[in-house]
């Protein structure tokens, strides 16, 4: 079928100025910095209040002010080109048509904060997979959950303990269409052999070129208990979380068979969706390819990528619930039970369950670990199906999409010192070399304004918190609002979990507060980040942290800040003056935010774990630790690191005022980390490795086919 969307209203917009509808529905205009500022110059304070979303600013507006816009020369310059060069961006024919078409599943995606369906690190991978998806032109579709009830919108209370509270989506608010049906109505389709029935709605979110598909369960037709499947993500609720994965997966692909969609290669983003295969491998069946042959054609053009070193992070079932859903399913395959339960057996583990990542590996011929020492943990960790199934866990370390989180003013002098052409290659090494040319006063300068415009947030959020009527005045206190722009920053953002120790730095307090309120060389710390809901040890750690922020010893140098998200932590990745990461070895599996920083020259300082090992030339930032990770040794590494190289560093400064010595590693980190952390890099690797491949072997069966 077609693909009619039911664009959201805009009341009040006139018809001349139609194109600001179309570019706000496509989040294209969250990674161009000149959209962005079109929309600024409308009301720039109303931009900011509504969070920079376009739809709800637009919502907002009144005859009045759209008739202001109207009579306002330059703004209607400034709008015409911008809507000429979203027209020209979606128009452009692919220089990709040659590869197989892709469906991209995942369980969260982070593409806009007006759109929360997101918890962290994976899903702000896979929304920077979509956008350079785009960019690349490549024919991509994307199928995750619409969740009407957000992520966790983290509130501490006076004790310090995180408190979830629901972030509702303000569906009208939001960029998103629904996806109608042949009569006009929004699409409803029931999710196939699943007893009792399921049902979703179609929505749609344009990422440029790219379309998202999200599934939403939240709906009339379903039961209470049904209709909570898409409610939130990552429920606790191991049953319904199940039901969760059966949707998305088996849903998923229901819908591109429905919407018409002729995918050729199926990628899966961790284990949460891999029932796709299953419903992949009935479609083939359904063709006509008896069972052998369907799992073999299921696996050739399967690519699974797996982002957790850790077998307890991996989903597990009993065998008993799967196949109770599936039951209707395994009789529609024409297969015993034990087979379907096979393929979610860890041979290594095998009485725990059905294994989600196990049945991925299985399924999938091409599998990636994130970064190459993540490659090393997995095959470790997954040996014994590897050696069954003859195969191998390839390297694809991610990268970050860099015009969504370089800083605005830095990718125009990019423009200036590289070429305008730089983002159309912007994987390549030598084409960076020319940013060490840039000039060390707009470097500083530019950094300086990135810390200012960071400390002004954080304090407009604890204002706005202030005049909520918070009980305690600590909170607001902790919050930050004695930062200091003069004083070198460490930033620290990231999810509040046990492993990445955000709580190593406070291990000694007394040798902290020292280094801290040094008389003439302070530091300050952020931190930020959410704990998952089940998660007390994460929650207790950022009760820690919270308290020492209002411990009047550390003179308020110390902040946690409420409510991580795609906001603050664009303004983090480029105000911060230092980024610290100490995961424990080898639990780290990339991680992306240290490149975020690095492309904005924030220097990074980490234990070699995840990108690090690849990224640090020891001129880019620093590396510190033990392997095994000792908390003890660690932290005693990095208080020396802080107080003999890293903050003298800062300090030290030439008879401008200018760190020079700083300034040299900021443009290091920029020229190094840029091209091959880059989400270009990371994505024509997925072609060089698997994309292509699976052409080849379309391109084969289609030539044994054909031969006489």
């Amino acid at each position: 079928m077609n693909d009619p969307t039911a664009s959201v209203e805009i009341p009040n917009l006139p018809p001349q100025l139609a194109g600001l509808q179309k570019i706000a529905l496509n989040l294209w205009w969250s990674w161009n910095a000149r959209a962005q500022n079109l929309f600024r110059s409308i009301e720039a304070y109303l931009w900011q209040e509504c969070g920079h979303n376009p739809i709800k600013l637009l919502r907002m507006l009144d005859k009045e002010h759209y008739e202001k816009l109207l009579g306002n020369e330059a703004f209607l310059q400034e709008y015409h080109y911008v809507y000429a060069l979203f027209r020209r961006y979606m128009e452009q024919k692919s220089d990709c048509s040659d590869i197989p078409p892709i469906a991209y599943f995942c369980a969260e995606y982070g593409l806009h904060r007006s759109l929360p369906i997101y918890s962290g690190g994976l899903g702000f991978l896979a929304g920077d997979i979509l956008k350079e998806a785009s960019d690349m032109n490549l024919p991509m579709v994307g199928i995750g959950f619409m969740y009407p009830g957000g992520y966790v919108h983290q509130v501490l209370d006076s004790s310090g303990w995180q408190q979830g509270q629901s972030e509702q989506i303000i569906k009208e608010e939001a960029p998103i269409e629904k996806v109608l049906d042949e009569k006009g109505e929004h699409l409803l389709l029931q999710v196939p052999l699943i007893d009792p029935p399921v049902y979703v709605n179609v929505w749609r979110v344009n990422v440029g070129r790219v379309s998202l598909y999200l599934l939403d369960t939240d709906i009339e037709q379903n039961d209470p208990w049904d209709r909570s499947i898409s409610y939130r993500l990552y429920t606790s609720d191991l049953h319904q979380r199940l039901r969760q994965q059966i949707v998305l997966g088996i849903g998923g692909y229901a819908v591109l068979e429905r919407l018409g969609i002729d995918f050729s290669l199926l990628h899966l983003n961790e284990g949460h969706p891999a029932f796709a295969l299953f419903e992949r491998l009935r479609h083939f069946i359904h063709k006509g390819y008896d069972f052998k042959k369907a799992l073999q054609k299921v696996r050739q053009t399967s690519v699974f990528t797996t982002h957790t070193p850790l077998l307890a992070a991996t989903d597990v079932y009993g065998f008993d619930i799967v196949s109770h859903y599936f039951g209707d399913f395994i009789k529609d395959l024409g297969i015993d039970t034990q087979t379907l339960l096979s393929f979610g057996i860890d041979p290594q583990n095998p009485s725990d369950g059905f294994n989600m990542t196990a049945l991925a590996l299985r399924l999938c011929h091409y599998k990636n670990a994130v970064s190459k020492k993540h490659q090393k943990v997995a095959a470790q960790m997954w040996q014994k199906l590897l050696e069954e199934t003859s195969s191998k866990i390839e390297a694809i370390t991610n990268g970050v999409h860099i015009q969504t989180w370089i800083s605005g003013k830095l990718e125009e002098e990019l423009d200036k010192t590289l070429g305008s052409q730089w983002p159309r290659f912007q994987e390549d090494p030598d084409i960076w070399y020319k940013s060490k040319e840039l000039d060390n006063r707009f470097i500083w300068e530019t950094h300086s304004k990135h810390k200012i415009h960071l400390l002004s947030f954080i304090q407009e959020k604890a204002r706005k918190k202030w005049g909520e009527g918070v009980p305690d005045p600590s909170i607001i206190l902790a919050e930050g609002v004695m930062l200091d722009p003069e004083i070198f920053t460490i930033g620290f953002a990231r999810r509040m979990t046990e492993y990445k120790r955000p709580d190593l730095i406070l291990h000694d307090l007394d040798r902290l507060e020292k280094i801290l309120n040094h008389p003439y060389r302070p530091v300050q710390i952020i931190f930020a980040g959410k704990a998952h809901p089940a998660d007390i040890p994460g929650k207790k750690i950022i009760q820690r942290i919270f308290n020492a922020a209002k411990d009047p010893r550390f003179q308020g140098r110390i902040a946690f800040v409420e409510d991580y998200g795609e906001e603050l932590a664009k303004y983090m990745v480029k105000g911060c003056d230092l980024w610290l990461n100490n995961p424990k070895l080898p639990l780290e599996a990339c991680g992306t935010s240290g490149m975020k920083a690095s492309i904005n020259g924030v220097l990074h300082c980490s234990t070699l774990d995840g990108w690090w090992p690849e990224g640090y030339n020891g001129k880019n930032g620093w590396a510190f630790g033990v392997d095994p990770s000792d908390d003890s040794q660690d932290a005693a590494q990095l208080y020396d690191l802080l107080e003999q190289e890293i903050v003298p560093l800062f300090y030290d400064r030439d008879e401008d005022g200018l760190p020079q010595g700083w300034i040299e590693r900021m443009k290091e980190a920029i020229t190094s980390v840029s091209p091959r952390f880059s989400a270009r890099r990371m994505v024509q690797e997925y072609y060089d490795k698997f994309y292509s491949k699976i052409k080849e072997y379309y391109a084969t069966s289609t030539r044994r086919q054909t031969s006489p």
